[in-house]
């Protein structure tokens, strides 16, 4: 069977061409149809232009296309991978995080969490909806990943709006734990089994085990852990490879780099994050008493240059580098290949017994040709279900937000959030931002 993938938002030439170098690799979709789209012409042109010559000069079976027009993109699609951003991603990211500390607000960093988080919503979520709409309309039974932040919030509203949409959400922060887990348990990954999940970018590890004994190894992950992270000095290994050597020099190398809030939360909740300070401190309101800023600013600093590098050829030969995203997801829908995926971001049908069914949840899944399954995981440790669910009440109101188009529930999804400890500061934070993002926020009544 011939398959036909549509990469939306495939002008960013990191997304473009790693998605395309991973498909390339892949036996499964030898033959596929490519269509690239994106509404910046000269960017799509240059990713379409990088495509097509890898393609000659491998003598590659695969028909590519590009264009700006989404609708011709859709039709006959079987696959849609989004990875979307609006305006100056890295302004208005820094106007996300400093506008609200400027009112005295303490968020640590402006992605997913917080009133950063929230406006990064506000702006992102109407344009894929309106891609999800005309999906819903021309290609409706396509598989369509998801890989935009802020990743719950994004998930949780569009399926509200499209239940009957195939809808999966991926991120890479669960491969931390095979990187981490043999280290500290002094073992192969092979001989480990074990569990994660939570809310995207706020997810613990919930239990592990030796294979060979069946002994739980979460006591050993506990005495191990620190030891292991007073050993590693930065948490940029992904990068630093590829920039300059000046920049390297100065990135911080400290013990428990990044990780500050990550130690208390193993120390006090007794659970292993799966991520790092920026991530999950964006979601607890004593975040800011204890995360590494140094750390914090080290990562965005790096992420804004490793984003900003040119890409090259390298970039398809190397692919995404998350097999275990393109690899285990798409070929295991289309080849039905029966597959363990560590974590995807789906709508919680009964996975996460302490939160309700209309909220996207970070899971582990067996994916095959029938489509993606979640795995139930119970209930979660008191502590950690309460810090999750600390988040319920503010992804409900950012999707009521979007999807009623209303001011006052995006002012009520800022004073129900953890981080928010004012309501002066909620209402001078909302009304900035409404100003100065005006064209992309301007549709809230």
């Amino acid at each position: 069977m011939t398959h036909k993938i549509v990469l939306i938002g495939a002008g960013s030439a990191n997304f473009g061409l790693s998605i395309m170098g991973d498909l390339f690799k892949s036996e499964v979709f030898a033959g596929a149809e490519i269509c690239l789209h994106d509404i910046n012409a000269e960017a799509l042109a240059r990713t379409a232009s990088f495509g097509r010559r890898h393609i000659e000069r491998y003598n590659l079976p695969y028909k590519l296309e590009a264009t700006t027009d989404r609708r011709a993109a859709l039709q006959d699609a079987d696959f849609c991978i989004i990875s979307i951003e609006v305006g100056n991603r890295f302004e208005l990211w820094e106007q996300d995080w400093r506008i609200p500390q400027q009112f005295g607000i303490r968020q640590v960093y402006a992605e997913n969490g917080g009133p950063g988080g929230l406006f990064h919503a506000l702006r992102i979520i109407p344009p894929i909806l309106a891609i999800c709409d005309d999906i819903m309309a021309i290609c409706p039974d396509a598989w369509v990943l998801n890989f935009s932040n802020p990743m719950s919030r994004i998930c949780t509203t569009v399926q509200r709006k499209h239940p009957d949409l195939k809808l999966i959400g991926i991120c890479h922060e669960a491969a931390s734990l095979p990187e981490h887990l043999p280290h500290i348990l002094e073992t192969p990954l092979e001989n480990l089994r074990f569990q994660a999940g939570g809310l995207n970018h706020f997810s613990v590890l919930l239990n592990v085990f030796y294979r060979d004994t069946g002994a739980d190894a979460y006591p050993d992950v506990r005495a191990k852990a620190p030891a292991y992270f007073e050993r590693i000095t930065n948490v940029l290994g992904w990068a630093l490879p590829s920039l300059p050597a000046e920049h390297v020099a100065t990135v911080g190398h400290r013990p428990w780099a990044e990780r500050g809030l990550f130690k208390v939360i193993l120390e006090r909740f007794g659970y292993l994050p799966v991520t790092v300070d920026s991530h999950f401190g964006e979601y607890i309101q004593w975040a800011h008493d204890v995360v590494d800023h140094a750390g914090i600013l080290d990562f965005y600093r790096t992420y804004k240059l490793w984003v900003a590098q040119k890409v090259s050829e390298e970039t398809l030969l190397r692919g995404s580098g998350d097999d275990w995203v393109t690899s285990q997801v798409l070929e295991s829908i289309a080849a039905d290949r029966p597959t363990e995926v560590l974590a995807l971001n789906l709508p919680n049908r009964g996975f996460i017994d302490d939160l309700p069914s209309d909220i996207t949840v970070e899971v582990p899944a067996c994916v095959d040709g029938n489509g993606v399954h979640g795995v139930a995981l119970g209930r979660f440790p008191r502590g950690i279900a309460g810090l999750l669910r600390n988040q319920i009440a503010v992804h409900d109101l950012t999707a009521e937000a979007v999807l009623t188009r209303s001011k006052a529930a995006a002012l009520q999804a800022l004073l129900v959030d953890p981080v928010v400890d004012s309501v002066r500061a909620a209402e001078q934070t909302l009304e900035t931002m409404l100003r100065v993002q005006q064209r992309w926020l301007g549709y809230l009544e």
